[in-house]
């Protein structure tokens, strides 16, 4: 085991941090379709400073901060705008889609234990639901059923219903969905939830912000939040296509009673009364205040102007991938997720062309089944897809000629 450094130069650590990431992937010259978002630099720049002007407050307490406090409810406010939540609608930043789908299992578990004393839950979702979903089972002690999608990857209603029985808590849909980025039927899914009184979550980590302001843009889009009876709670990313710094989400609930299934409360220690919102006890200031910031400088104008570039540009890309004959598209792209294989897997691999592509600086997510390549794309790939046309292309050939396979490789590691 290395010994503890001797103390170093301001200078000298930023240079060596600079060094380490040296070969990370270029996100900002739009070369991840996945993980990073970038609304340019000057958004950029401002969510810094502000992440950096509060990265020590901690809204654990929001009486020590009541900064915090009144950052917090303004996002929540603007999220609940976007969601149609009403005046009733109530929710808690979390660190992301992870915390906020946790949290979403945790409290159909509380609902249902509170109730109508369910001791064995379970929860119904779509087998291309996040998996989240299937953490929190884990770490709350739920089971999890999950039902296969149809031909179209939409989650299967019928089956959906079938599969919920009386200890089920939880019901959820994606709007979009990740693997192949097609919307759920919210209301029918939503339909089942009312009629038994349970939970019904939407993840709309992807598509929260999106779906919004398509619908403004003129794109026909179902419905899929608050507006839809029977949906409960509804999680949205601030740190994806709201173009803020990490660690940034909204769990968002359709009333506090529902929400307060969310929290947790204890005296049962030598401390006093310790509450917390989330998973996490210390919860940073610095991603509320760069989500806080970014959201007032954008506006409403901008993030319709960072919606259209985004679909547009997602358009274009499936156009591509439709003129090359080895690939194929999963579904056709209903938000700005597009899901790609081959048209013939035994005679092409694209995890091979994934691998062509990352030898050129393109990460794209590589996921099955079925073996596919997915795009996450965002305003900031608008100016960079002629560039990775060209390399795209480029790689389809190398491969194809050389018939050579590659990795699966992994949505997460850990390492």
């Amino acid at each position: 085991m290395e010994s503890f450094p001797a103390s170093s130069s301001a200078q000298s650590i930023l240079t060596r941090l600079d060094e380490l990431r040296s070969n990370d992937v270029r996100w900002r010259d739009g070369r991840a379709f996945t993980l990073a978002y970038s609304a340019g630099p000057e958004v950029e720049a401002l969510a810094a400073d502000a992440h950096r002007r509060f990265a020590t407050e901690n809204a654990l307490n929001t009486d020590a901060f009541p900064s915090l406090r009144t950052i917090q409810a303004e996002v929540v406010a603007f999220v609940g705008a976007w969601l149609d939540a009403g005046p009733d609608g109530a929710g808690f930043m979390t660190s992301g889609g992870t915390e906020s789908l946790l949290l979403a299992v945790k409290a159909a578990r509380e609902r249902g234990r509170r109730e109508r004393s369910i001791t064995q839950p379970n929860i119904v979702l779509p087998t291309s639901a996040h998996a989240a979903f299937e953490k929190g089972c884990y770490y709350f002690g739920l089971e999890s059923r999950r039902v296969d999608v149809g031909e179209d990857w939409r989650a299967d209603v019928d089956a959906m219903a079938d599969a919920v029985d009386d200890n089920t808590v939880l019901i959820a849909g994606s709007a979009p969905q990740y693997p192949q980025g097609v919307i759920d039927p919210i209301s029918a899914i939503a339909a089942i939830a009312a009629e038994r009184g349970i939970n019904c979550h939407v993840d709309a980590c992807m598509g929260g912000i999106t779906l919004t302001y398509l619908r403004r843009l003129g794109y026909e889009i179902p419905q899929w939040n608050f507006e839809v009876p029977g949906v409960t709670s509804i999680s949205v990313d601030l740190h994806k296509y709201g173009y803020t710094t990490k660690g940034a989400s909204v769990l968002m609930h359709r009333n506090k009673v529902l929400r307060s299934y969310q929290t947790y409360l204890t005296d049962n220690w030598l401390g006093g009364l310790y509450g917390s919102s989330g998973i996490m006890g210390t919860k940073g200031g610095g991603p509320m205040a760069a989500a806080w910031a970014v959201m007032h400088m954008l506006g409403d104008d901008g993030y319709l102007r960072l919606t259209r570039e985004a679909k547009e540009t997602c358009d274009r890309l499936a156009a591509i991938l439709d003129s090359i004959p080895e690939l194929t598209l999963r579904a056709r792209p209903e938000v700005t997720l597009i899901a790609f294989g081959a048209t013939d897997p035994d005679a092409f691999n694209v995890f091979a062309l994934a691998d062509a592509l990352w030898r050129k600086g393109w990460y794209v997510d590589r996921q099955s089944p079925p073996d596919s390549l997915h795009c996450m794309v965002n305003a900031v790939h608008a100016n960079h897809l002629e560039e990775f046309e060209i390399d795209l292309r480029a790689c389809v050939a190398e491969v194809a000629s050389a018939g050579s396979s590659g990795d699966q490789g992994s949505y997460g590691t850990i390492e």
